[in-house]
């Protein structure tokens, strides 16, 4: 019996190579080629006759012509998933949600289908890690016992197929991606090959809709994750689908996060909050409160971000410590970028004169978010200040604003907003960009900012002049 001819198929891009590189020759990837059956190709002369039997020309339409209307949604019942999603699903929409294992995938999407089951909307459930006993358990765990939602027990693409074409769910969940394998194929469940093929046939049926035009199925994808974090399988299979979500969170804590990092019907970045309960996931309408600490005074190295993850503004204590260090002092950021802590610790240095090079430099954001964008710059370098001279900040005080390198204190988007949430919070003193001090705001603005006192920056030994003389 003649040997399976094997290849190497890129887990980023999907190329393929004879034989195993280091480098990935098409998209330049280092140490993802893995190692794949062959599968045989069409002749020539058979593509041709397809070509043939296929050669229609498409129709054209003008970009001006073409009706532009919004899509519509669905509610899940589940408020902090809608606000991730977009304001819904989106019928024929296809959903890859990653998470570690434990995190509450099943649990979210079961929570979801239930909601949307006792709406009036078919659902189906396929499992291809779990018996349909395990996600009865689940279930009454939840509450949910007398749930209506049908289980399907299956791995094999083509049966999958075929109770989705037999039983036309509005939505339906495989979980996961990595499980489920076709018969045309004779790769393992799991392998580069079969989860871009299984996940292009689901796309496909989803993607097709139904008799007498009749909107598609939405599909909801459940896929591993490396050791890294990042989604397991070929990198084309987030290319593939219309929305990637992540499921984000410490297994110790009973919080979590759910971030869109890709959306063809609303806004990325979004993320929703959820609390771990008994009853399953129950969605945090004041997540603010989740990533400040509860002082009874002010303490040395706290000082509150107003942050934006996605439209949403969130309240976030940034705590820093500063102590002697070593020959190699160290710098460790938790929740925050390291090289950029490293940076800000250099413009403290050169344009404040506070020098930290003999000191290990600690800094965290409470609560386990994590924090990408610049404007986080003013108050990890207050917080920094604050642990090194032993001096707490004001009381119900916020800061935000990015500090380039020529030290200048750079304005950050939707400054407005950022002043409204810390208002509506209680807060009273805001030190922020000059740029993003309101000229003319409105009568409810000024109403909400009169108990606030904004002091505009443009320099950061300006800022520092500022706490300083606070005491």
């Amino acid at each position: 019996m003649a040997k399976d001819k094997t290849i190497y198929t890129c887990s980023e891009c999907g190329g393929s190579s004879p034989r195993w590189l280091g480098k990935c020759p098409h998209c330049g990837a280092w140490n993802t080629l893995v190692e794949t059956v062959a599968e045989p190709v069409a002749g020539k002369h058979r593509l041709s006759a397809l070509r043939q039997g296929l050669a229609s020309h498409g129709t054209l339409a003008r970009l001006a012509e073409i009706e532009a209307a919004d899509v519509q949604r669905t509610p899940t019942g589940l408020p902090e998933l809608d606000r991730v999603l977009g304001g819904g699903i989106v019928a024929g929409a296809v959903v890859l949600i990653g998470g570690d294992p434990g995190i509450g995938k099943s649990t979210l999407l079961l929570q979801a289908l239930d909601a949307l089951q006792r709406a009036g909307l078919p659902t189906l459930y396929v499992t291809g890690e779990e018996s349909g006993a395990q996600v009865a358990l689940r279930a009454r765990r939840l509450g949910l016992a007398d749930s209506q939602v049908p289980v399907l027990a299956e791995i094999q693409l083509e049966r999958i197929l075929a109770t989705l074409e037999r039983e036309r769910p509005a939505v339906a969940v495989i979980d996961s991606i990595q499980t489920v394998y076709t018969e045309q194929l004779s790769s393992a469940p799991g392998s580069v090959a079969q989860v871009r093929e299984c996940a292009a046939h689901l796309t496909r049926l989803a993607k097709a809709g139904g008799d007498g035009g009749r909107d598609g199925t939405t599909l909801v994808l459940v896929g591993h994750v490396t050791k890294e974090g990042a989604l397991a399988g070929p990198r084309v299979l987030e290319h593939m689908v219309d929305t990637v979500l992540y499921f984000e969170g410490d297994t110790h804590s009973s919080f979590r996060l759910v971030r869109a990092i890709k959306n063809r019907f609303g806004a990325v970045n979004e993320m929703g909050v959820f609390a771990m309960t008994e009853r399953g996931l129950k969605g945090v309408s004041n997540p603010s409160a989740l990533f400040l600490s509860q002082h009874a005074q002010p303490v040395p190295g706290s000082c509150v971000l107003v942050t934006l993850e996605g439209t949403r503004p969130l309240l976030v204590e940034i705590q820093a410590l500063v102590d002697a260090g070593g020959v190699s002092p160290r710098r460790l950021s938790v929740g925050l970028e390291r090289d950029r802590l490293a940076m800000l610790l250099a413009v403290l240095h050169r344009h404040a004169g506070v020098a930290c090079a003999d000191q290990d430099v600690f800094v965290n954001a409470v609560g386990g978010v994590r924090i990408a964008e610049p404007a986080a710059d003013l108050a990890v370098l207050l917080a920094i200040q604050s642990s090194l001279r032993g001096r707490a900040l004001p009381q119900r005080f916020v800061a935000f604003g990015e500090v380039g390198l020529a030290g200048e204190v750079r304005p950050a988007p939707r400054g407005l907003e950022r002043l409204r949430e810390a208002a509506k919070l209680g807060f009273r003193v805001a030190l922020v960009p000059a740029a993003n001090v309101p000229r003319k705001p409105d009568a409810a603005t000024r109403e909400l900012l009169a108990a606030m006192e904004v002091h505009p920056v443009e320099r950061i030994e300006q800022a520092l002049d500022i706490v300083r003389a606070w005491g």
